[in-house]
């Protein structure tokens, strides 16, 4: 029986591109922040499992990084209130 979450096998932000899809632990500048996320949402753009990975982030209502072309902000916008 497959898992829920095997689409995540299939992402292309799988391995060492974490520095993209989440921000660093030091202070980043809003230019650098917007270079960072336009990276990551290219990657996401061209991503097999982009819907399934967006939905996933707004249904568990992720807090941080970029999911499914979607920064923190933008899943929030999109969740439905509980």
């Amino acid at each position: 029986m497959p898992n829920r979450d095997d689409w995540q096998m299939d992402a292309l932000c799988r391995g060492n591109h974490a520095h993209l899809f989440f921000p660093p632990s030091t202070f980043e500048r809003k230019a650098e922040r917007g270079r960072r996320e336009m990276k990551a949402k290219a990657m996401c753009g061209v991503c097999p499992v982009v819907q399934r990975c967006s939905e996933h982030a707004v249904a568990i209502r992720e807090p941080y990084g970029i999911w499914g072309g979607l920064t923190e902000v933008e899943r929030r916008d999109m969740a439905v209130p509980s």
